[in-house]
């Protein structure tokens, strides 16, 4: 078991981490929470040993063994080619299989009626029996294995490690931890370099994972997949929930509710009890009383609630409408080299369209958005863009363009966006700029903030076609929510590059997926995209069965009446297979649309009376509700609108 005991560390007048004491037992999933700062990656490092700490101690046994993946900062030995790399990760196996390869030619230059022979040969005994265990026999195919899994191509495994970017070097150091299979698997943001299809991997091979798991990530759809345990730092402390990020979610509204009606009670027993000191205190039939008092309030532990930003809203500014097509691509060619990306590509995105844009990683997403957003040559056809369209476009290499002898209000001020600067400063919060952050020149930022920062400067801008290129790469739940839901009340078209389907889901009404020199489109998110890819896999394996369905033909090739018939009852037994539980959520959807619009013509009809607004408390407490009917409204919408469109594609696509 790994225990943590006491774990304290301060930065300066601030308690990071006050007495962080947890047992964590083999074979656990945990998600390790909290917001940006709250210091999750700081007590990885702790646990792993290569951050100091202030007090406490961590307890594991001489059997246990750690392994860690942290956000950035691997350094491959670049002479090496990736396979090579990997195996590095098993020196002390290959010196056995040394050790044990020089013992063979030893044993067969001696003597074997001698003594040196006899001892030679109980070395090589107990050597080859260690060999055996270790796992070398299958070593390399495990290595294959798992580099495929997480995207690498048969071809990429004699290239050199200085041919690959930085994620991908991530990947090649999550390669190297998850073959060495430690008892406890500390991972730090590992989702952030992969793409879709590895994250699936990447998941089912944790669900399977003998060792334990204790993964930081604002992926909530990976915690969710993954993890059965949470622990959430707020604050220097660290609460323990037994589920997963969603039930943590629902538990902690349910204690922060409780929490602020205690601060609420705590405030006017406070309020009182001053009132109380200063009326008597220079009364001295009184005296005792109030010194009474006094006392009571110095000991008094104040209830502290953590400010969210849950309650902070985000919307784009509305753009101009634009034309109806707002993006033609025709017969597209594009190509580094010899390596031909795109050859003949044709697409067209319409004024409304949210688009998600998935695919394995080198395969041309990023040249795609690139090419949508205008910044990216091509070596022939057309890019057409449509009537009146605006277009902005977010990428992460976009942070380098931001002054760098201006705070990050001042950037946000020279948007030209005409914001008042207490908006901005909300808006700024959102992206976890709070307080004093605000006044924090670009050049001492890190490289995530910079990123932050970019990505709330370019929402100032009123345009009506928006690219992003791993917009959530650098936020926390919070903000990233409040970036979801501007997105999904926003009017104009967008596009977006990610790997975050919790982040997606919501948004986004189709997706493209770019896969080597073509595309392909799909009506629905990102969970139903995952699901026909799914069924088309089976299918795919299934295929045999064709040959089958060869015999029941007629000798002319025709399928007879009988077989017809039963191809179509099938056909029909299939939709109804796919179509029946979506609309069993249309009709629950509708359900929703029409209870909530019936109470909210209920509550504008009680603020149109004439005495409504005599009562504050009510007002506020009917307003809060309002607000929050119309935000479920276009939730309800837009999954509506998702149902309804998934249902027609299945009905086109077996038809």
């Amino acid at each position: 078991m790994l225990q943590l005991e006491k774990i304290s560390l301060a930065l300066g007048d601030r308690d990071l981490l006050d007495e962080i004491s947890t047992l964590i037992n083999p074979g656990e999933r945990i998600g390790l929470v909290g917001p940006n700062g709250a210091g999750k990656s700081t007590l990885l490092k702790i646990i792993m040993g290569i951050q100091e700490k202030d007090a406490g101690s961590i307890v594991l046994s001489n059997e246990e063994t750690l392994g860690y993946l942290p956000q950035d900062g691997v350094d491959p030995d670049f002479e090496l080619t990736v396979i090579e790399e990997v195996e590095t990760a098993f020196s002390e196996i290959f010196d056995l299989e040394e050790e044990v390869n020089e013992l063979q030619q030893k044993l067969a230059e001696t003597d074997p009626e001698s003594e040196e022979h006899e001892k030679l040969l109980e070395r090589y005994g107990l050597l080859q029996t260690k060999l055996e265990a270790s796992g070398l026999y299958t070593l390399r195919s495990d290595v294959e294995k798992i580099l495929m899994g997480l995207g690498f191509k048969e071809s990429d495994f004699s290239r050199n490690t200085t041919e690959f970017s930085g994620g991908w070097l991530m990947r090649i150091a999550l390669a190297k931890l998850l073959l060495k299979k430690p008892t406890y698997l500390l991972l730090d943001e590992p989702t952030n370099h992969l793409d879709i299809e590895s994250l699936q991997w990447m998941e089912n091979f944790l669900n399977s994972y003998e060792g334990a798991v204790i993964v930081v990530s604002h992926d909530r759809a990976f915690l969710d997949t993954i993890t059965n345990r949470t622990l959430a730092l707020r604050k220097g402390k660290m609460n323990d929930y037994s589920g997963n990020y969603s039930f943590y979610e629902r538990k902690w509204e349910e204690e922060r509710e409780l929490l602020i009606n205690a601060q609420k009670n705590q405030a006017k027993e406070l309020k009182e009890t001053e009132e109380f000191i200063e009326r008597f205190r220079y009364k001295a039939s009184k005296a005792r009383q109030v010194q009474s008092r006094v006392k009571q309030l110095e000991k008094i532990d104040r209830i502290e609630v953590e400010d969210e930003l849950a309650n902070v809203s985000f919307s784009f500014p509305e753009p101009e409408r634009s034309g109806q097509v707002v993006m033609r691509l025709e017969n597209i060619k594009k190509s580094y080299g010899d390596n031909v990306v795109f050859d003949g590509l044709d697409y067209e995105i319409e004024r409304g369209d949210k688009i998600a844009v998935v695919g394995p990683n080198g395969a041309g997403k990023s040249t795609m958005i690139r090419i949508l957003a205008g910044i990216e040559s091509i070596q022939g056809g057309e890019r057409n863009e449509g009537h009146k369209v605006t277009t902005n476009y977010f990428a992460q290499h976009q942070a380098e363009d931001l002054d760098l002898k201006k705070d990050a209000l001042e950037v946000m001020m020279s948007a030209g966006s005409n914001e008042k600067e207490s908006r901005l400063r909300s808006i700024l919060g959102s992206f976890l700029f709070r307080g004093d952050d605000v006044f924090k020149k670009v050049k001492v930022l890190s490289g995530g903030e910079k990123s932050r920062l970019a990505l709330a400067k370019m929402l100032l801008s009123p345009a009506n076609f928006l690219i992003f290129d791993e917009p959530t790469n650098h936020l926390d739940m919070s903000s990233k929510n409040i970036l979801q839901q501007a997105l999904q009340q926003y009017e104009g078209t967008c596009v977006i590059v990610s790997h975050d389907r919790a982040f997606l889901d919501p948004i986004v009404d189709k997706v493209l997926e770019v896969q080597t020199n073509r595309v392909r489109t799909y009506l629905g998110n990102v969970s139903y995209f995952l699901d026909k890819k799914k069924e088309e896999a089976e299918a795919q394996k299934n295929s045999g069965a064709s040959e089958q369905s060869k015999s029941t033909s007629s000798d002319d090739g025709s399928l007879s009446r009988k077989e017809q018939r039963r191809i179509e009852a099938e056909r029909r037994n299939k939709i109804s297979k796919e179509v029946n539980p979506i609309k069993k959520k249309l009709e629950k959807v509708e359900k929703e649309i029409e209870q909530a619009e019936s109470r909210k013509n209920e509550i504008e009809a009680l603020m149109a009376e004439v005495d409504f607004y005599d009562d504050a408390d009510r007002v506020k407490k009917t307003t809060l509700e309002y607000e929050q009917l119309k935000m479920d409204l276009t939730n309800h919408y837009s999954k509506w609108e998702e149902y309804a469109n998934r249902i027609e594609a299945i009905e086109q696509e077996l038809v």
